[in-house]
């Protein structure tokens, strides 16, 4: 072992998962008797400078609590030379040898850029988006299906108790897989995601079989990033005879924030202690991923120029279960 001390940063898009996974860095970190240096705010806080020293008694207590508590922030200026230049100029101005990055497929981007300037680095993947390629999971997904489903099951109730069609958008840019997922657990009548394009009539017309098969309500879960707007959906199941009043609700954020589940938790857990063994063991430019239950080390330079799909196996699935 020839670090001494381990900074950690949380960058990008928040994730519940992230806080139990800095408090597993952190204690393991401190049991093989290395320092802890936590960056504020990212990417942006290391070219600023802005760092604490973190004990085991600093993580104590956030468990439980969703977000970031070094919080988070997107910075384009480290993508660039000068940013990086500065960066390394402060992990270096802080005795800082090693890195461990936490955050979505910028931050891996990020991380890799860190490797590439001869600071050890080992990424860790959190996003509710599952997007990330070489990790069957990353911090936040679970938590984020599990805010879903709930919303998704109480807004049934409201949905059978007046004969109406529910519109639920996720969030999910680029890829569907926070609605496709939630589409099958929730049993909706249709799902709408950017990888599997449904004509509009299509869904009109799936939403008034459904109330011709003898169902008191409709659900429809789709992906932010669809082709088509909430608005152009609510306007073709309107202009269609599918029996149903149509509601639109936009979740948001809201899947982003939330205690972490029990998977959640574990897995961030995992994850934050085979970080600092890989950089004990001289790793770098790896990212810790999951494949089955078990931890693998994946390489960064191919994290970052892959992109995760989502399986449509399930969307079939959901076609299938929603007659």
């Amino acid at each position: 072992m020839n670090i001494k001390t381990i900074g950690i940063l949380t960058s990008g898009g928040d994730a519940p998962g992230i806080n139990p996974s800095i408090r597993a860095c952190v204690r393991t970190a401190i049991f093989h008797g290395l320092d802890v240096i936590g960056i504020q705010e990212g990417f942006d806080g290391l070219i600023r400078g802005e760092m604490e020293v973190l004990r085991a008694r600093d993580v104590g207590g956030i468990l439980q609590r969703g977000g970031t508590f070094l919080r988070t922030a997107r910075c384009p200026e480290f993508m660039e030379h000068k940013g990086q230049r500065q960066a390394l100029r402060e992990l270096n101005e802080s005795a800082i040898d090693a890195m461990i990055v936490i955050g979505g497929d910028g931050s891996m981007r990020g991380a890799h850029v860190l490797a590439e300037m001869g600071v050890k680095t080992i990424g860790i993947p959190a996003s509710i988006d599952n997007d990330i390629w070489g990790t069957d999971m990353s911090l936040g997904v679970d938590t984020a299906l599990n805010t879903i489903m709930e919303a998704v099951d109480k807004l049934r109730d409201t949905a059978s108790s007046h004969q109406r069609a529910f519109l639920v958008v996720t969030m999910g840019r680029n890829c569907g897989y926070l609605a496709l997922i939630s589409g099958v657990i929730c049993g909706a009548e249709v799902v709408i995601i950017p990888e599997k394009e449904i004509p509009l009539e299509d869904i009109a017309s799936r939403i008034e079989q459904a109330y011709e098969r003898g169902k008191t309500h409709a659900i429809i879960v789709m992906a932010e990033g669809a082709s088509y707007s909430p608005d152009q959906v609510k306007c073709a199941l309107e202009e269609g005879e599918v029996g149903f009043e149509t509601r639109v609700t936009i979740l948001g954020h809201v899947p982003r924030g939330g205690i972490p589940s029990a998977f959640d938790r574990m897995l961030a857990t995992r994850m934050g202690v085979r970080a600092v063994e890989a950089l004990i063991e001289g790793q770098t430019d790896k990212m810790v991923g999951l494949q089955g239950r078990v931890l693998v080390m994946r390489d960064l330079n191919e994290v970052t120029q892959r992109t995760r799909k989502v399986n449509l196996e399930f969307f079939d699935m959901a076609q299938i279960l929603a007659r």
